[in-house]
C-alpha cells in the first residue's frame, strides 16, 4: 500500500512536466526480455463480433486478468476451475477433463491439438490462462513451509491523470482528479490466496470525508481451494455463480454470441472479489464441502453495506452502484443501508448429468420502495426479505449439451431458461434458446441471458449458428426475438425486439479478413407517447489484420451504423488503424481513429488496448479523432510496466460533458501508468 501511494504521490505531482514521458520511456528501455503473448488480444479474436460494450463488465475482464496473471498448471487442474474460464464450453470442458484424465501427465501445451472439441480460436485464447507444470500429487493440506517456499506475491499499482480541468474539479467535488490503487495478492498454486485491493475515483476524497482510511474502496479476501473435502473456502469479499444465473450471478455476464461460443453452459462458482468494483458482491464467508463422489453443498452469509437513494420516510428508493462518492449528495448515500445476504446449494452429478438446487434470501434494513407512480415500475421488487429457489439441471456428451434452470420467488412468480447444443458435424455447431421470465418475477442478485436488463418481463427465444466449412473460414450468427408483456422504460405498452447478427472471418497465414453485420428492432415510445414504432439500427464492421512479421501487426478497421426512429435517420462512421509492434521486452500499441455521427443515436465502439485491471471500449459520437499510444516492458517474471497516452479531439464542439463533469475545451488528454510487481 506505501508502496501504492509513493508512486501514486510521484505521479500526480510530476504528471504535467514535459520530462515525465521522456523518463519513463527511458527507464523501459534498460533491461530487455521476450515479450509474453497478450490475452486481450486473443480475446478481441475471439469476440471478433461480439458487442463488448454491451455486455463485458468491468468483473469479466478483472476476472480474466487474475486468471492470466495466475495460470492454471493443466496436470494440476480441475474440473471445476476449467468451468471458471468463460470461454470454454461444457463440450469442451468436458474433452479437456477426459484427455487429461487419459494422459495426464502432458508435457506441452501443443498437445491441446489432440482435443478435438477446441477450434484453433478456443485453442489460442486458452494458452493465456493455462501452462504445464508437475503432475498433481494427492491432495492434502499445504504445509507453512511450502507456503512460504512457492507461494508468489504480487503488487500492482495504477494511476489516471487527466490532463485537463473539470468543473467539478474546482467547485463541486470532494476530491482531486486523479484516479489510482493498489492491489496485493498473495498466491500459492492457486489454492491458498489472499489478498487486498484500494481504489480511489477521480474526485473521490483521499484521507478527508468519509475516507479516513485513504481508499474510497477496500475489497480484502482470503481463499482456499481443493483441500480435500473442503472444495473451496472463501473469507471477506467473494462472488457467487449459481446455475444459470436466474436466482444469483455476481459474477461473468457473456452477451449473445458469445453464450453461442460457450453454448450457454450453467456454472457454480466461488471466486474472491479482488476488483475495484464498488457493487456485485458479497461479504463474509462462503464454503463448497464435498462429501462423496457425487454430492455436494455450498453454503453463504454476506453482511455488508450499499449505497440508496432513499425517499423522505427513510425507505429506499433505489439501490446505488454507480460507486461514486464525488460530491456531498453522493457521499451521503454512501454505505446508508444494511444488505443481508444468505443462501446455498445441494448438488448431485454422476459424469456429466448434473442437477442442483439453489435457494437465496435477501434483507435490508430499510425497506425497498420504488417509484409506484411510473407504470414500468409496477412490479419492481419491493418491501424488505425476498427469497428465491430454483432447480438447474443439464447434461452434455460429445454431440449433444443441454443445460436449464427453473426458477420461483416468493410471490410464485416463474422464470425458466433452457438451452440445446449440438454439434452437428465437426464444422457445424447449433444452439437453441428459450427463456420465459414472469412480469411478476423478481431477483435482486440475478442476471443471465436477456434482452432487456433485468430477469423480468420477456419471453424470447435464440437460434444461433457456428459454421466452419474449413480451415480459414469461419461463419457465426445468430437470430432473437423477444416479448414483453409489461411495459419498460420508455415504452408504455407491450412490446417486441428482434436482434440478429451475421459475422464472417477468414484467416491464412499473415492475413485475417473479418465482417459482421447486426440489425438490431426495438420498439418505443413515440413522441406524442401515443402508441409504439420502431426504433431500427444497422451496425457494420469491416476489418482487415495482417501479421507484416512476427513482430508488427497492423489492423485496418471501418465501422458504420444507422439508426432509424420516426422517420429520421442518424448516420455514423468510423474508420480506425491499429498497430502493434513487438522488440524483445518492449510491446508498443498505436491507434488513431477518425469518427464522424450525426449524433449520440448513431455513436460507435472501439476496443482500445489499455492498461492492466482497465478495459476500454468507450463511445464515439459528434466529429472527431481519437489517439492513443501505449508502451509495455516486461522485465523479467518479476516487473511489468506499462505506460499508455490517450487523446480525444473534437471538431464540432468548443466544451466536452455537462454539469460538474464539463471540460471547457474541444480535447481531452489523459495519461495512464501500470506497475506490477512479482516475487
Amino acid at each position: 500500500m506505501f508502496i501504492s501511494l509513493a508512486f501514486c504521490s510521484v505521479i500526480c505531482n510530476f504528471a504535467c512536466m514535459k520530462r515525465l514521458p521522456l523518463l519513463f520511456f527511458c527507464f523501459l528501455y534498460v533491461i530487455s526480455i521476450a515479450a509474453q503473448t497478450d490475452w486481450r488480444e486473443a480475446l478481441q479474436q475471439w469476440l471478433s463480433a461480439e458487442d463488448m460494450e454491451e455486455t463485458y463488465g468491468e468483473e469479466t475482464m478483472e476476472l480474466l486478468e487474475e486468471k492470466a496473471n495466475a495460470p492454471i498448471n493443466l496436470n494440476q487442474t480441475t474440473r471445476e476451475e476449467l468451468e471458471e474460464l468463460p470461454f470454454l464450453s461444457a463440450s469442451q470442458v468436458e474433452g479437456l477433463m477426459e484427455y487429461l484424465d487419459s494422459y495426464r501427465p502432458i508435457r506441452s501445451l501443443n498437445e491441446l491439438l489432440m482435443i478435438v472439441e477446441l477450434d484453433n480460436e478456443t485453442r489460442s485464447l486458452l494458452k493465456c490462462f493455462v501452462f504445464v507444470g508437475e503432475e498433481a500429487p494427492q491432495r492434502k493440506w499445504p504445509q507453512w513451509d511450502k507456503l512460504a517456499k512457492y507461494g508468489r506475491h504480487s503488487l500492482t499499482t495504477t494511476a489516471k491523470v487527466p490532463l485537463y480541468e473539470r468543473r467539478g474539479d474546482s467547485q463541486g467535488y470532494l476530491g482531486y482528479r486523479y484516479r489510482h490503487d493498489f492491489r496485493y495478492q498473495f498466491n500459492y498454486n492457486n489454492r491458498v490466496k489472499f489478498g487486498i485491493t484500494g481504489a480511489q475515483d477521480s474526485g473521490e476524497p483521499f484521507f478527508a470525508e468519509q475516507n479516513k482510511m485513504g481508499y474510497d474502496h477496500y475489497s480484502y479476501y482470503f481463499q482456499l481451494r481443493d483441500m480435500g473435502w473442503l472444495q473451496e473456502l472463501n473469507l471477506g469479499m467473494y462472488r457467487v455463480q449459481m446455475g444459470m444465473g436466474l436466482i444469483m450471478n455476481t459474477g461473468f455476464h457473456l452477451g449473445k454470441l458469445a453464450s453461442l461460443q460457450s453454448m450457454g453452459r450453467a456454472n457454480h462458482a466461488l471466486t474472491a472479489h479482488s476488483s475495484r468494483a464498488t457493487a456485485g458482491y458479497m461479504q463474509g464467508v462462503a464454503a463448497t464441502i464435498r462429501f462423496s463422489p457425487h454430492w455436494h453443498a455450498t453454503a453463504f452469509s454476506s453482511l455488508r453495506y450499499v449505497d440508496a437513494t432513499l425517499n423522505d420516510d427513510g425507505s429506499a428508493r433505489t439501490l446505488v452502484t454507480s460507486g461514486y462518492h464525488r460530491t456531498p449528495a453522493e457521499m451521503a448515500k454512501k454505505h446508508n443501508t444494511r444488505e443481508t445476504d444468505i443462501g446455498g446449494t445441494i448438488g448431485w452429478q454422476k459424469g456429466t448429468l448434473y442437477l442442483n438446487a439453489n435457494a437465496v434470501y435477501t434483507s435490508f434494513s430499510r425497506d425497498l420502495q420504488p417509484q409506484s407512480t411510473q407504470l414500468y415500475q409496477r412490479y419492481a421488487a419491493s418491501g424488505n426479505g425476498f427469497f428465491n429457489a430454483s432447480l438447474d439441471y443439464g447434461y452434455n456428451n460429445y454431440r449433444w449439451t443441454l443445460a436449464g434452470e427453473t426458477a420461483l420467488n416468493q410471490q410464485g412468480a416463474m422464470a425458466a431458461i433452457h438451452t440445446v447444443g449440438l454439434q452437428a458435424t465437426p464444422q457445424l455447431s447449433l444452439m437453441l434458446l428459450h427463456r420465459y421470465y414472469d412480469k411478476r418475477y423478481t431477483a435482486l442478485h440475478g442476471r443471465s441471458f436477456a434482452e432487456g436488463s433485468d430477469v423480468q418481463n420477456e419471453h424470447g427465444c435464440f437460434l444461433g449458428v457456428t459454421w466452419r466449412p474449413s480451415v480459414v473460414w469461419q461463419v457465426q450468427g445468430y437470430v432473437d426475438y423477444a416479448h414483453f408483456s409489461w411495459p419498460r422504460y420508455q415504452v408504455s405498452a407491450p412490446s417486441d425486439s428482434f436482434d440478429a447478427l451475421l459475422a464472417m472471418r477468414y484467416q491464412k497465414k499473415r492475413w485475417t479478413l473479418s465482417g459482421r453485420y447486426r440489425l438490431h428492432i426495438r420498439q418505443r415510445n413515440d413522441s406524442n407517447k401515443q402508441r409504439l414504432v420502431n426504433k431500427t439500427e444497422h451496425r457494420c464492421r469491416a476489418g482487415i489484420d495482417c501479421a507484416v512479421s512476427p513482430s508488427l501487426t497492423l489492423r485496418t478497421q471501418s465501422d458504420g451504423v444507422i439508426s432509424q426512429f420516426q422517420g429520421v435517420s442518424s448516420r455514423g462512421i468510423m474508420v480506425s488503424q491499429h498497430a502493434s509492434w513487438r522488440w524483445r521486452f518492449l510491446k508498443t500499441d498505436a491507434h488513431i481513429g477518425w469518427f464522424c455521427t450525426d449524433d449520440y443515436d448513431s455513436r460507435l465502439y472501439q476496443y482500445e488496448a489499455s492498461v492492466g485491471y482497465d478495459f476500454g471500449f468507450p463511445a464515439y459520437y459528434g466529429r472527431g479523432l481519437r489517439s492513443a499510444l501505449m508502451v509495455r516492458a516486461d522485465m523479467g517474471r518479476h516487473v511489468t510496466a506499462i505506460v499508455k497516452w490517450g487523446t480525444t479531439k473534437y471538431f464540432d464542439r468548443s466544451t466536452i460533458g455537462t454539469g460538474l463533469q464539463q471540460v471547457d475545451r474541444s480535447s481531452l488528454t489523459d495519461l495512464q501508468f501500470h506497475l506490477r510487481l512479482s516475487f
